[in-house]
């Protein structure tokens, strides 16, 4: 135990030269990537002037493409036309204000009537609400807005649309009378978290029922799966982002406010992902990184479940990576190379793997391991892919038709997949996904 201290001491040291130097390289990097979209749409605007539509579209780098369709620079004047008319009764920072506003396309005004927070963060607040036309529950995420930029969330809301995705009803703006500008998000209501729930479990010193981690996390990954295929990574996968109505026990991934469509030629911000849920290629400064780091997430949210608290608690992301290092083992030179081929330190102290029968309880089922062992990897190559993880056998019970919830309701829907989500899968792979009794 002394000398696994030790050596935990010196991979902190270690880790703390090469892992700051290279989240510093992620963000210079980052900086520049700014700079030259910015550079970029000034040369598009310019050329605007000079040719047709056709020349200006050939013209276009692959950053205008991908990220200044997402995020693009508009006019002021193009920006406030696409706002809509609304008033507000009440304070608007306080719970009781009533919003109206119209709906796009439409002639009729939507009132919401705000019940309370439930929710709060840097990227602002997010409202109960009830729509005083139909008396449906909504929540109302209002997010100050960079007058510069569309809101890179509103575009993947948009584009998203699965069961287990929280769905986007109505979207508007307003602006303070400081001149301060809020997207409004009007978004389905859900009224848990696994985070909620798994603080439930914790408070009572129990486990999360079995049966409960295993449906929540197939439908984290069916999500995630249906995210993934149209090129968007969430880049924030964590228990308070993963709504749960606790009567049917359906899931809705929830909060795009970091997730991007990733460029494979093009580098991301490294600093992004709640702590005890970043990839370690996240850690080690990798700014060009692929939707595997949801998956490392999803296996981190996976673990806490089973073992009622974090996986790899830290205080920071040197803390967070010896954490890593103390059940994975020292990553190898080949290793970090597949996580980050910029990082240059290597100076790590040798630690072996912890056993994953050894991190967990006796109790816990051996296929939830395994397929915790096929997820926590350090080659973000490696990890399953998230059809994969649901075709995994230890979802095996959910595809069994007997199986029902702890009250002896029917499971939610798990089954009902679309033509898309199935699309490009090998036969043998849809055949473990779809049950016999599932199929058309």
């Amino acid at each position: 135990d002394d000398a696994r201290r030790t050596a935990t001491a010196n991979v902190r040291r270690a880790t703390t030269r090469g892992a700051t130097r290279d989240e510093a390289r992620g963000v210079e990097a980052t900086t520049r990537d700014a700079e030259r979209i910015n550079e970029t749409t000034r040369r598009r605007d310019r050329r605007a002037g000079e040719g047709d539509a056709r020349a200006k579209a050939t013209a276009m780098t692959t950053i205008e493409a991908k990220e200044i369709e997402a995020l693009t620079i508009a006019s002021m004047a193009t920006r406030d036309a696409v706002y809509e008319t609304l008033r507000i009764d009440g304070d608007p920072n306080e719970v009781g204000h009533v919003i109206h506003t119209g709906a796009s396309g439409a002639s009729r005004e939507i009132s919401y009537e705000t019940v309370r927070v439930v929710g709060h963060g840097s990227f602002g607040v997010v409202y109960q609400a009830r729509c005083r036309e139909n008396d449906e529950e909504v929540a109302i995420k209002k997010v100050l807005q960079d007058k510069r930029f569309k809101n890179r969330e509103l575009q993947i809301m948009k584009a998203v649309d699965h069961t287990n995705v929280v769905k986007l009803i109505h979207s508007f703006y307003h602006t303070t009378e400081e001149d301060e500008v809020y997207l409004n998000l009007v978004l389905e209501f859900v009224p848990d978290t696994v985070y909620r729930i798994g603080k439930h479990y914790h408070k009572n010193n129990q486990r999360m029922p079995g049966l409960l981690v295993k449906l929540y996390t197939y439908q984290m990954a069916r999500a995630l799966a249906s995210v993934h295929k149209l090129g968007i990574c969430h880049r924030d996968i964590k228990p308070q982002n993963l709504l749960v109505d606790t009567k049917t026990h359906v899931l809705k991934i929830c909060d795009f406010g970091s997730a991007k469509i990733l460029a494979p030629t093009e580098p991301n911000i490294s600093y992004i992902c709640s702590r005890y849920y970043r990839a370690p290629e996240l850690i080690f400064g990798a700014v060009h990184y692929t939707t595997a780091i949801d998956i490392w997430s999803t296996g981190c949210v996976m673990a806490e479940m089973l073992l009622g608290s974090p996986l790899f608690p830290g205080d920071s992301g040197v803390d967070q990576l010896v954490e890593i290092i103390k059940v994975l083992g020292t990553p190898t030179k080949e290793q970090i190379m597949h996580m980050n081929p910029g990082y240059t330190e290597f100076t790590f102290p040798q630690l072996k793997p912890h056993s994953w029968s050894k991190v967990f309880s006796k109790n816990v089922d051996p296929l939830a391991l395994d397929l915790i062992s096929k997820i926590l990897v350090y080659v973000p190559e490696s990890r399953f892919d998230c059809m994969t993880m649901c075709a995994h056998e230890y979802f095996d019970e959910l595809r069994d038709e007997a199986t029902t919830l702890p009250d002896g309701s029917p499971l939610p829907p798990l089954f009902n997949f679309s033509d898309g989500e199935l699309e490009s899968l090998s036969d043998e792979l849809k055949k473990k996904l779809v049950p016999a009794h599932s199929r058309k």
